[in-house]
């Protein structure tokens, strides 16, 4: 018998809509556009990224492109809102890949991610040698070194021997109609 964890997610009605029609919420890039607006490259950018090295961990089905994010802990779940559903689910643990929450907001903000403490001054120097931020470096076209080794450290994301926070965020690939437990409106 396969381990069950519980997690939450917070996302607008209507997935409520999907949930009844297919079974199953998956995200679509339309929700992504619709959601970030003029920002949504950027995140689009980070969420292929995401997508080729998630995989790895869990393969997801052919159809889907895209995480759904999840709370690990109930009171680390984002708090409701109008408009939005709050969603318990219990899932096979297999089907869940976990984080560490600012190693993820370090790659979704185009940031080095540092194996340790000399390596973060370092990376630091030699951004600090060419005037320059993290940002700045992986958006501009004229900083290509750089950029490799910003998405190169994004690998560490999933290694756990690197720790920079102890906060831990999590994503599955889909949400099946039956692993619901609870919709909070």
């Amino acid at each position: 018998m396969k381990n069950k964890i519980r997690i939450w997610t917070k996302q607008h009605e209507n997935i409520l809509k999907d949930l009844e029609a297919n079974d199953r919420y998956i995200v679509k890039k339309e929700y992504i556009v619709g959601k970030m607006e003029e920002h949504a490259s950027l995140y689009l950018d980070v969420y292929n990224w995401y997508y080729l090295a998630a995989s790895k961990l869990v393969m997801p089905p052919q159809d889907v492109q895209y995480p759904i994010w999840v709370s690990l802990a109930e009171e680390e779940k984002i708090a409701n809102s109008p408009g939005n559903v709050q969603i318990e689910i219990l899932v096979d643990e297999d089907q869940l890949i976990t984080m560490d929450f600012d190693k993820w907001g370090r790659i979704v903000n185009y940031m080095y991610i540092p194996a340790d403490a000399q390596d973060e001054q370092e990376h630091a120097a030699l951004l600090r040698r060419y005037g320059v931020d993290d940002c700045t470096a992986y958006m501009k076209p004229f900083y290509p070194n750089i950029r490799q080794k910003i998405i190169k450290s994004w690998d560490r994301l999933f290694d756990e021997s690197i720790v920079l926070t102890e906060a831990r965020v999590g994503t599955i690939w889909e949400l099946k109609k039956e692993w619901i437990v609870s919709i909070t409106r």
